[in-house]
């Protein structure tokens, strides 16, 4: 078995696909995170969902998730919203959201609570 030396684990899940990608360094697993969120937002908002008696409104669906983990407590990650909006979280067993500043998305919300 090899092991990889980098220390960021990037994983992206995605409808039925799962991606996991190494990093040396935390900028260059955000950056590949921006990328792959902007690809994927670029699909476009999705239409509600009704499951059983349900309806799930774009905002309430999550159409792709990033987890980040890293060398000591790093673990953080992004959540794709069906209306194409993006939220930020930090956590390992429960997630807190990351509030965005003003001016600031959730990629930069991300990178401001991981430095």
């Amino acid at each position: 078995m090899v092991f990889s030396r980098e220390p960021y684990r990037l994983t992206l899940r995605h409808g039925g696909r799962v991606r996991r990608s190494r990093f040396a360094t935390l900028e260059g697993a955000l950056s590949s995170l921006r990328t792959e969120f902007t690809e994927l937002a670029a699909a476009g908002p999705r239409p509600a969902v009704s499951a059983l008696t349900r309806e799930y409104a774009p905002v309430a669906q999550v159409v792709a998730r990033a987890a980040l983990k890293g060398p000591g407590s790093v673990r953080a990650g992004m959540d794709l919203r069906g209306d194409a909006s993006a939220e930020a979280w930090t956590g390992r067993w429960s997630k807190q959201v990351v509030a965005q500043g003003p001016g600031e998305d959730a990629h930069a919300a991300l990178a401001r609570a991981l430095s």
